[in-house]
């Protein structure tokens, strides 16, 4: 079932970004599904960030759903950039996103290469203390995307 939901919506992000559907949809509904899909991704990251930093008990499993669940999401973060969605509604993409879209590969396939691994760690980790490098690789990642992609 996950696969399937994963499926649809990596399809339907990926139709989104691409051909005439993209020209269809207003940048301002582009940019609400861009920020959708980066709600998404806080909320699962805000918990694997309180049992690292200790403020909530570390859970195995719960870890590793959030991680999956941003691995997941870090798949389709990089469909909600389409050519045309840097305008219109309040957005906190910089235009380099657009300029410098090799740049911005780099750092996305970065963020989803640090997702993944995350999630393969949470599979066997049994203690905090074997996440944490990983949870700040990942940190890393999104800092690199957060500090030349996006204002402040």
């Amino acid at each position: 079932m996950k696969q399937v939901l994963l499926a649809a919506i990596i399809g339907t992000s990926t139709l989104l970004a691409s051909g005439p559907a993209a020209a269809q949809v207003k940048p301002e509904e582009i940019i609400k599904f861009r920020q959708s899909v980066y709600t998404v991704i806080g909320w699962h990251v805000r918990p694997l960030g309180g049992m690292v930093k200790g403020q909530i008990p570390y859970n195995q499993a719960e870890f590793l759903r959030n991680a999956e669940i941003v691995a997941d999401m870090s798949k389709i973060a990089p469909h909600a950039f389409p050519a045309g969605s840097d305008t219109g509604a309040t957005t906190r993409a910089k235009p380099e996103i657009w300029s410098d879209a090799a740049g911005f590969k780099k750092v996305m396939d970065n963020f989803q290469a640090e997702a993944a691994k995350l999630a393969e760690v949470a599979k066997t980790a049994t203690s905090v203390d074997q996440v944490r490098g990983q949870f700040g690789a990942l940190g890393k990642s999104c800092g690199a995307c957060h500090d030349n992609y996006r204002t402040k």
